[in-house]
This record gives structure tokens, sequence and C-alpha cells, in this order.
């Protein structure tokens, strides 16, 4: 299926990108990151395990259990902080 991702803050500098789309055979946003990080650096090392990264599906923050739709849009981007 085609998605559409897009990256915020530190991973869209590490990746080079803000937005891209790809085609996945991702079950779900865990799956569709562990793809990602796959294609190697920098996408191995911006969405690493381990690191905070929240995730959202058409615009609504999930966790990564939750299944991909075609179409749709996905965001990987950090924890924020306020100040």
């Amino acid at each position: 299926m085609r998605v559409t991702i897009r990256y915020f803050a530190a991973i869209r500098e590490h990746i080079g990108l803000s937005t891209e789309e790809v085609q996945t055979t991702a079950a779900d946003l865990n799956a569709l990151r562990s793809e990602l990080m796959a294609r190697g650096d920098p996408y191995a090392v911006a969405l690493e395990d381990g690191k905070a990264i929240r995730m959202a599906l058409n615009q609504q923050v999930c966790d990564g259990n939750t299944p991909l739709i075609p179409d749709a849009e996905v965001a990987f981007f950090p924890p924020v902080t306020g100040g």
C-alpha cells in the first residue's frame, strides 16, 4: 500500500526530508518504522529502537500497534517538551 510519511524536528533534520511517499507491506506503525530503519543510515539512526519517538496516523497520535490503512498520512516526531 502507499502511505505518505512526514518527519518533524530532529528526525526531519537527520533524514533530510520533511515528507515522502512510500510503498509498504507493513501491517502497523511499528512494522513501518522497522521497514524504514532497514533502509540504513540515516533512517536507522533517526528512528532507532529505544528512541522516544511519537507517531501519528492521519493526524491522530497513536501507538505503534495501530494498523496502517492505504493512502494514510503517517508522522514521526520527537516528544514535545514545554518550557
